[in-house]
């Protein structure tokens, strides 16, 4: 499947069809990518999310770690300077959630990454 369709909930394009729905492979959203809906979840924050160098971070945005951050249940860290690409913001103490290549899906704190 050459052109993906995005997910209308979280944004990703890890998408496949499931008789005549699509699915997310992230979020494990269905919905029937024929019915155009007017309705678009969109993040509303009146808080900006800052790096560790006080840059705004922004849907999708690539970044890299600044520091060797461990893993819970791995036998290795994620080294500093290890790249994530297409991050998806959040609320909470872990605002940015991503995928780390190696390690999977999983929450950072913005406080360890700068704007790559």
């Amino acid at each position: 499947m050459n052109d993906n369709i995005h997910c209308p909930k979280c944004n990703s394009d890890i998408t496949y069809p499931e008789q005549n729905k699509m699915v997310c492979t992230q979020c494990f959203h269905e919905w029937d990518p024929n019915v155009v809906t007017e309705e678009k979840t969109e993040i509303v924050n009146t808080d900006k999310i800052l790096d560790a160098n006080g840059q705004e971070l922004k849907e999708g945005d690539t970044v890299v770690i600044i520091k060797d951050l461990p893993v819970k249940g791995a036998s290795k860290s994620i080294k500093a300077g290890t790249k994530v690409k297409n991050i998806r913001l959040k609320d909470g103490d872990h605002n940015i959630a991503c995928r780390v290549d190696g390690f999977g899906p999983m929450d950072l704190k913005s406080e360890f990454v700068k704007k790559g």
